[in-house]
């Protein structure tokens, strides 16, 4: 340490009394006087103006060891603040001084209102989200968490952020952030405070509010968010999920977020709803219905032989969790067979009699029940191996007993907020996909049934070949691994089923619907729709790499060949056909028995299966038939419920629309 900062106490009076002529004031604090601004200045309690500025200066020049300065604005003046570390007879000190500064002579005429904006704006600018342009975080933490009620506190979710991100850009995601701080903002008072408290997340503090009036301001802030349009975005409809509570004169605003947070994520699981902390009040989810709150409280498992132990943890998550009870493993899996999905956590004890915690996850890992709800182990044992263990099959976190109820409830929150989190966005991207899956299948089943309306089928052929292929390749992966299906496979392989007959388009409709037998002549042409369907994929450019139109190349080519070689247009035997063209051979033969055409009647289903069993359809691949034959039962109960789909005949609109191509 410099010896300057080393003077006795005479010296220092001395010193004081020379500032004093040049400052206004003067204060020097010992460690306890420098304790207690500091903990003022933690606690929030109120202090002189002036008094409050320069404790902080003072605590940090104390505890750096520094000499520290800046200039502040107090109401409309201008203050130069100085502290300066002493050791004073070998006691550490801190000398803090003030000086009012004149504005007008502080700079050059020229520079003072530039002064000023910058010295104002500094705060702003600090505090200031730089893309919402309400508070920040950093505005919470430093002025608002140890501020107390009373107040209505609410946490604001923008719900399918993430998505509107990954589908429309990031751009997307900034506007739709945006237009939702713009109709709060337009929706509350000026004394009312809004933060961006995260990424997607805010936070509203509105000061002196009734409970009642709180839950109707924010039901109306949900209503004007629904109906608010996204400049540049009509398509995306914004909605968020709310939970709201109240802080009282003795809370601080930090303590009740907590609150507030637990009851938007219970608002999560519907979307788009508020949700407060009364029991009375009755929410609407996003289709109009009604949803009690306390239906919307998730669900945890508690498995443990010690009936003590289990009270324990319930009362420990009252009220903000619904809780169930086992007692043994099994009834641990019993109960998972029941809910399934239900349970978002399952708080498990390790040694219990009978099954014990490990056996109640190995079980859960065989059923693929751990990816959908977590696992947190509260136990005694507190053995490296065991912990260890637990961890390694699958467990979100391991909690020794003797335990502190807090400890607990906050890791079981920050766990089941966690799965919440993923589930939704699970939902969304499920649902995004299927949505996408849906119009695929639309179009596709839309051209191929151009193809039957020329050829003069009843529009459920398309149907049929789809259903069948479906069941015949789910029976085929269950019995073998031959092949490599994947799930995403099956899913192509039926799709692009539906366009095994798009070569038809260029037979002559004379051959088509021919009634009688095809002659020699007639029959060769009929069997160039294999080839001319292929042809029209493969001059598709672009989309030529597309997976879809690889496979449906394979089957437009190749669902007319047979196992033994007999079959057209390229003569290809066993397995050089493609397993796809493979399956939808299989089908497309049993759907043309079974279906009446302008040049047969239909055979019974027993009728088919015999004629395809025996080989007079051609030969098949022997797993194929072993896979037709298990699925036997199945295939006209699920023909029947393909018949009941949504088609494109000549009876629907989109029927009505092809007979006028």
């Amino acid at each position: 340490m410099d010896s300057d900062y080393k003077i006795t106490m005479e010296q220092a009076e001395t010193e004081m009394a020379c500032y004093r002529k040049v400052f206004d004031d003067v204060w020097l604090y010992d460690e306890a006087a420098v304790d207690a601004l500091k903990k003022e200045d933690d606690c929030g309690e109120e202090q002189h103006p002036t008094h409050q500025c320069m404790g902080h200066v003072a605590v940090d020049a104390f505890y750096k060891k520094e000499e520290l300065s800046k200039l502040e604005f107090i109401g409309d003046d201008i203050y130069q603040i100085m502290a300066k570390y002493l050791e004073i007879d070998g006691k550490p000190y801190v000398m803090e001084l003030l000086k009012s500064m004149d504005k007008n002579y502080l700079v050059a005429q020229g520079d003072r209102d530039r002064l000023i904006r910058s010295l104002s704006g500094y705060n702003e600018r600090l505090y200031s989200d730089v893309l919402t342009k309400v508070y920040n975080r950093r505005y919470f933490e430093e002025e608002l968490k140890n501020q107390k009620g009373p107040a209505g506190i609410a946490m604001i979710d923008l719900d399918d952020f993430k998505l509107h991100n990954d589908t429309y850009g990031h751009k997307a995601g900034d506007m739709a952030l945006a237009t939702v701080t713009q109709v709060i903002s337009r929706y509350i008072r000026k004394t009312d405070i809004l933060v961006r408290y995260g990424g997607d997340e805010f936070l509203l503090i509105i000061p002196n509010v009734k409970e009642a009036e709180f839950t109707h301001r924010l039901q109306e802030i949900l209503d004007r968010i629904h109906a608010a349009t996204i400049p540049g975005y009509a398509r995306i409809q914004l909605s968020v999920s709310i939970g709201g509570t109240i802080a009282s004169a003795d809370e601080t605003i930090e303590s009740v977020v907590g609150r507030a947070d637990r009851f938007m994520y219970q608002a999560k699981t519907h979307k788009n709803l508020v949700v407060t902390e009364t029991n009375e009040i009755r929410n609407q989810d996003e289709d109009g219905t009604e949803v009690d709150r306390n239906e919307l409280k998730q669900q945890i498992l508690i498995v443990d032989d010690s009936e003590l132990n289990r009270e324990i943890l319930a009362e420990i998550l009252h009220p903000d969790f619904k809780t169930m009870e086992a007692c043994s493993g099994e009834e641990c899996l019993s109960m998972l067979r029941q809910y399934g999905a239900g349970i978002s956590l399952v708080l498990l004890d390790i040694v219990m009699p009978g099954m014990d915690g490990f056996a109640v996850l190995d079980e859960m890992n065989r059923n693929h029940w751990l990816e959908d709800i977590p696992v947190i182990m509260i136990s005694s044992e507190e053995t490296e191996s065991y912990i260890r263990r637990a961890y390694e099959m699958g467990v979100s976190d391991y909690i020794s007993r003797p335990f502190d109820s807090k400890v607990v409830y906050r890791r079981v929150y920050n766990t089941i907020k966690l799965y919440v989190k993923q589930r939704y966005l699970i939902t969304l991207v499920t649902d995004q996909i299927r949505e996408k899956e849906k119009n695929s299948q639309i179009l596709v089943d839309i051209l191929s049934h151009i193809v039957e309306f020329r050829n003069g089928e009843s529009g459920l052929h398309v149907q049929h070949i789809k259903t069948l292929t479906g069941l015949l390749l789910e029976r085929l992966v269950q019995k073998t691994d031959k092949y490599h299906l994947q799930w995403s496979d099956q899913y192509m392989i039926t799709v692009a089923s539906a366009l095994h007959d798009i070569g038809k388009v260029g037979i002559d409709e004379k051959i088509l619907n021919k009634p009688g037998r095809l002659t020699k002549e007639e029959f060769e042409e009929m069997k160039k729709h294999t080839l001319i369907g292929a042809s029209m994929l493969k001059s598709l450019g672009v989309y030529q790499d597309e997976e879809l139109v690889k496979v449906a190349y394979q089957i437009c080519r190749w669902h007319h060949e047979r196992y033994d070689g007999k079959g057209y247009p390229d003569g290809l035997k066993g397995e050089e056909i493609p397993i796809s063209a493979q399956v939808v051979s299989v089908a497309d033969v049993y759907d043309a028995l079974t279906s009446e055409r302008v040049y047969k009647k239909a055979f019974t289903h027993e009728n088919a299966m015999e004629m395809i069993l025996a080989g007079e359809c051609g030969t098949f691949n022997p797993l194929l038939l072993e896979c037709l034959k298990d699925i036997a039962g199945n295939i006209p109960v699920e023909m029947a419920k393909a018949a009941e789909q949504p088609t494109y005949s000549q009876g629907s609109h989109a029927g009505k629309l092809l007979e006028s191509i």
